[in-house]
């Protein structure tokens, strides 16, 4: 059964949301047990802070131990510095009051940190793909897991590229597993497209996740949120599946603006927490819907200043190109993550790729700290961002053109998608 707590007018105040978590929690079997909280990384939205101290109070001084594993997927580590931002609290009260909480990085690329659950086999990926892929992969995870009693996943809940919404048990695969079930899953996700997946509630990519946290042997709950930046709508406490569900119905009501028409020029602003072309390209995923045939979109933030730490050198040796160029050319590629490839094509968008030629949908430019020449060996336009004036696209709709503020968690769609 899912609890919920839902502000239909307006949004929750902290001490609301504080009210609804200790609540869920007061009669939840936490007494003696050891709880490891998984949470989003500084590239999600949501009021971490607020639900932290929640968290805490309501489970402090009950539980044997509680702990925060940070849900990094395959980003960079945070910092000290950065976490205690994130989670709103000065090193003094780490050191003080949090002191017995462990807060830790993922780390996916550390073999020793990591455990393998089992393998799924190439006949059932190809079963749960409808046929589109037909590959084993093993399933890795934190081994910090199974040290608990309890995992609860807190997070938020957006339409999204590879898994059509995110959150749920999005927050085990990627969130913390290792590189395998991850590549196989973003590149089935990308066979599918930015198009069909964003916003589509259940998906092949859906189904492998699901199918891979059904193999977590340490019981699994779920606090899902509907978000707007900090200020949130509506909470969710069950299953993870469960309570993603139902957040995810809110989420296509909440985080979806359709538009009659499509643009020639779409100003996408990255906000600050888009550090990076591997997470700013976002805009591009959300907004792709919308772009006109032959169209331009820019990603603009003088704050972007690298394509990606983790992943630079392989991006930099393909490139950003449409799917086809990858699919019909995979004995080039076959050394390539599959996450690599998903990334790169989810960036570049749609188009073909026939003898030779490959023809994108629309134009990517980059209005960013990256240099014009890494941004034209990469296979993307570049603008000087000191040359834009983002006033030059405010209220120009009917002239064919968009400014979208804060862009990359809402999804913009067509009125004729529907």
């Amino acid at each position: 059964m899912v609890k919920n707590i839902i502000k239909q007018d307006g949004y929750l105040t902290n001490e609301e949301i504080a009210s609804f978590v200790q609540e869920t929690l007061s009669d939840f079997p936490l007494t003696g047990k050891r709880v490891l909280f998984i949470i989003p990384d500084q590239t999600r939205s949501m009021p971490m802070p607020v639900m932290f101290r929640a968290l805490f109070e309501a489970v402090n001084g009950r539980a044997a131990k509680m702990d925060f594993l940070i849900a990094l997927g395959t980003h960079p580590p945070m910092s000290n510095t950065m976490i205690e931002k994130l989670l709103g609290i000065s090193d003094e009260e780490r050191k003080g009051i949090y002191k017995d909480i462990g807060i830790f990085n993922h780390e996916w690329q550390n073999p020793d940190a990591l455990t393998c659950l089992g393998e799924i086999s190439a006949e059932e990926i190809g079963t749960l793909s409808g046929g589109l892929l037909f590959q084993s992969a093993k399933v890795t995870i934190n081994k910090r897991i199974l040290d608990y009693d309890h995992l609860i996943v807190v997070g938020p809940v957006f339409p999204h590229e590879v898994v059509g919404f995110s959150g749920g048990n999005k927050y085990f695969y990627p969130g913390i597993s290792g590189a395998e079930i991850l590549n196989l899953f973003h590149w089935l996700g990308a066979l599918l497209t930015n198009y069909a997946v964003n916003g589509t509630k259940h998906t092949a990519v859906r189904a492998v996740v699901d199918r891979a946290a059904s193999m977590i042997p340490v019981e699994k709950h779920c606090f899902c949120l509907n978000v707007s930046g900090t200020a949130t709508k509506a909470i969710y406490f069950g299953s993870p599946e469960e309570a993603w569900s139902e957040a995810a119905d809110l989420s296509a009501q909440t985080h979806v603006i359709y538009k009659d028409k499509p643009f020639q020029s779409i100003l996408a602003m990255a906000p600050p927490m888009y550090d990076e072309l591997w997470v700013a390209g976002k805009c591009m995923y959300k907004l792709e819907p919308v772009v006109a045939d032959g169209g331009e979109l820019i990603i603009f933030g003088k704050h972007i200043r690298e394509v990606s730490i983790t992943h630079g050198e392989l991006i930099a040796r393909i490139g950003y190109h449409v799917r086809d160029y990858f699919v019909k050319q995979p004995d080039k590629f076959r050394d390539i993550p599959g996450g690599i490839l998903a990334h790169s094509t989810h960036v570049r968008g749609m188009g073909s790729f026939e003898n030779g030629i490959e023809k994108p949908r629309v134009q990517v430019t980059l209005a960013t700290s990256i240099p014009e020449a890494e941004c034209l060996a990469i296979n993307l336009g570049y603008r000087d961002p000191d040359s834009i004036n983002p006033e030059d696209w405010r209220d120009q709709e009917d002239q064919g053109k968009l400014l979208v503020p804060n862009a990359g968690e809402v999804l913009y769609r067509l009125t004729s998608y529907v």
